[in-house]
């Protein structure tokens, strides 16, 4: 049978498999290195918290310098290394578990050089991805790759506690310091030549802040980007502050079992890929910003209707939330893919790194506040009406979208348009 579409695209396949491996590993260990520090070492509480910040503090601290450095040198070999390194990192927990000589520091200096790898790896595979596959490719090829994300998020997290708790933690580490080791051969054998840099490294510390402002400048200068950067950071918000509320209104205000209430956290996985499933359909059967819009009233709508659980029977109100967890899965996700794309498709080569690294910083950023902003409206207004308001963040990014260029926007440009300034 001949293969179609990117199936029948070899670097594209190398990319793909070299993702996909990092992405499992990445979630196994998600799994695995809590659980070190809770059952072997005895974390304390402010510990593991410690431990979940440490992660995601290098896309704060490095992601804008990570951008310039891609732009700077081929992709491809960055990308290499930083899963090479991320597998030697790994490789010091089982040889120092097994020598009596892990603590919780040490453990802290390895999530956070592993976190700086994956910060350089996601930002390197999303940069590269436009150099290898031509821009009407982009939705399918992030949809593949969003595919593995999900995937990989609820496989690599249940396959990892299973092994954790079968293996032990340093020896399910270990079997990840091959993953990483394989996910970098794969990316090794991308054999498509990338565009050679404009601006090579020069190791002048003032012309990497000037880049770093020019990425930011690139963004914030043209109206559609900037709308699209804001549009997710909104989105991302809203659903970071949601999170926690939801939590407490299905286990206290409606008093779901446990059961119950894992198997709406699963829904979400189940969502997630299908509406990676569907991205490039939907991206084809709409206008791109009728089809952003749209799926952005569509997610403000869904979690709009998740109060109304308190007036129903249990059972329908499961049902009700479960619909409601798949529906906005699904919807977030065919959204984001072909938000991705189109951002990619409207960056020259010479900013894609920047590009990518600046949106990733600016949304990552909102995360902890996210958080705590959900559980404040919570704490004073209640869960249900928290969850309105929420949702409103939600819909105030469907405003600015249908006030923006973007709402004029059709398909995905095949070539890179002038900025719109508006």
């Amino acid at each position: 049978m001949k293969l179609t579409g990117l199936w029948d695209h070899a670097d594209f396949r190398r990319l793909w498999a070299g993702q996909t491996l990092s992405m499992l590993g990445t979630n196994m260990v998600a799994v695995a290195v809590p659980l070190i520090a809770s059952v072997s070492l005895g974390a304390s509480v402010f510990q593991m918290g410690l431990l979940l910040a440490t992660e995601f503090l290098p896309y704060l601290l490095i992601s804008l310098f990570v951008g310039v450095w891609l732009d700077r040198r081929p992709k491809k070999m960055i990308i290499v290394a930083a899963d090479a390194v991320r597998s030697l990192i790994l490789l010091s927990v089982p040889l120092l578990s097994w020598a009596h000589l892990l603590s919780v520091p040490l453990l802290l200096a390895v999530v956070f050089g592993t976190g700086a790898c994956s910060t350089v790896s996601d930002i390197g595979n999303a940069s590269i991805l436009p150099a290898l596959v031509e821009r009407e490719d982009l939705v399918e090829g992030n949809s593949k790759l969003e595919m593995s994300s999900s995937v990989s998020n609820i496989g690599g997290r249940t396959f990892g506690g299973l092994l954790v708790q079968l293996l032990t933690g340093p020896v399910v580490i270990m079997v990840n310091v091959f993953a990483f080791g394989l996910a970098a051969a794969c990316t090794l054998r991308i054999r498509k030549r990338e565009p050679v840099p404009e601006k090579p490294a020069t190791g002048d510390p003032s012309s990497m802040w000037k880049e770093i402002g020019e990425g930011l400048g690139f963004i914030f200068g043209d109206a559609t980007l900037r709308t699209l950067v804001l549009v997710t950071f909104l989105v991302n918000f809203s659903a970071i502050a949601i999170d926690p509320v939801f939590l407490v209104f299905i286990t206290r205000t409606l008093d779901l079992p446990g059961i119950l209430v894992g198997a709406l956290l699963a829904g979400t996985g189940v969502g997630s890929l299908m509406g990676a499933l569907i991205a490039a359909r939907l991206g084809k059967a709409l206008p791109f910003g009728r089809m952003v819009i749209w799926t952005t009233v569509a997610m403000t709508a869904v979690e709009l209707v998740i109060p109304a659980a308190t007036v129903m029977p249990k059972g329908v109100a499961f049902a009700m939330l479960m619909f409601v967890q798949v529906a906005y899965a699904v919807l977030v996700i065919a959204s984001a893919v072909n938000i991705r794309s189109y951002r990619s498709a409207i960056t020259p080569d010479a900013m894609q790194g920047r590009m990518n690294a600046s949106t990733r910083m600016i949304v990552m950023a909102g995360t902890p506040f996210g958080a705590m902003v959900g559980g404040a409206l919570g704490s004073w207004l209640g869960t249900q009406l928290a969850i309105v308001v929420c949702a409103g963040g939600i819909g105030l990014a469907a405003l600015l979208l249908a006030l923006s260029p973007v709402r004029t926007a059709t398909g995905i440009p095949t070539e890179v348009p002038e900025p719109a300034t508006v």
